[in-house]
């Protein structure tokens, strides 16, 4: 079976010390959890990264960053590379979050060169994919799907596809408080599992992890992880409380085990 993982993106939330409260409050909750059935990744802003690893360390809980560039040095003002993350304490990154297309240009070709720059500087890419309102109304879905997978995992190698995690996020469920169906959760994520088989094969899209983002809360994470192609979540508003995001996890180890 498939590896759950469950992703909290705290998105432009916590300073520093707001941050290691929520950090250390997470690993009480959460150390009996096993990692060897369920990651737990904590996605902070990158100034408080260094300090969070820290708090993490020797813990059940993994590092990831919310974005990053795909060059691993030089004159880009404002950006962070791989290897600043890496010597920062991550393990994972989340490559082209629908916030980061709207709000800040990124295409599938840019996802597709942070894909391959984490890959190369050791990290787990979190590869975020996923229609807005509109194609969703429009049946777009799939073409939008296929399109962000086709383009945005362009020339990604047998091997290091499995180590890539895919994010589906239907853009109108974020932070609007609407949640897909699991029904409909299901269906895109067989459909990208479907897809993967084709581009490469059906033993790899078995293995590759795909989550669900978009409103994930402790109320519906059981029906949403109980779906056979749901392998996770990546939890916006919901990973900024000790509370609630300890139970997401809690209740995802415990249908998934």
């Amino acid at each position: 079976m498939r590896k759950t993982i469950i992703a909290g993106n705290w998105k432009m939330y916590k300073t520093i010390p707001e941050g290691i409260e929520l950090a250390n409050g997470l690993k009480r909750e959460l150390f009996k959890v096993d990692p060897q059935e369920i990651d737990i990744v904590l996605c902070p802003v990158f100034t408080a990264l260094s300090e969070i690893a820290e708090v993490l360390a020797e813990s059940n809980i993994q590092l990831g960053a919310q974005d990053m560039f795909w060059q691993q040095e030089g004159a880009f003002t404002g950006e962070v590379s791989p290897v600043m993350l890496k010597d920062a304490g991550c393990q994972y990154v989340i490559i082209g979050h629908s916030e980061r297309r709207q709000y800040f240009g990124e295409t599938n070709e840019s996802v597709n060169k942070k894909v391959q720059a984490a890959l190369k500087g050791g990290l787990i890419p979190i590869v975020c994919v996923g229609e807005t309102l509109n194609e969703r109304e429009g049946k777009k879905t799939f073409k939008v799907l296929e399109d962000h997978i086709h383009n945005g995992l362009k020339d990604i190698s047998n091997d290091d596809i499995e180590k890539i995690v895919i994010a589906y996020e239907p853009v109108w469920a974020i932070g609007t408080g609407r949640t897909a169906t699991s029904g409909q959760a299901q269906e895109a994520h067989r459909y990208i599992r479907d897809l993967l088989g084709k581009i490469y094969n059906q033993d790899i899209a078995a293995n590759i992890r795909i989550q669900y983002g978009g409103s994930v809360k402790p109320e519906n994470i059981s029906e949403l992880i109980s779906q056979p192609d749901v392998d996770g979540a990546l939890v916006g508003g919901a990973s900024l409380k000790i509370e609630s995001f300890s139970e997401i996890v809690k209740k995802s180890w415990g249908i998934r085990k």
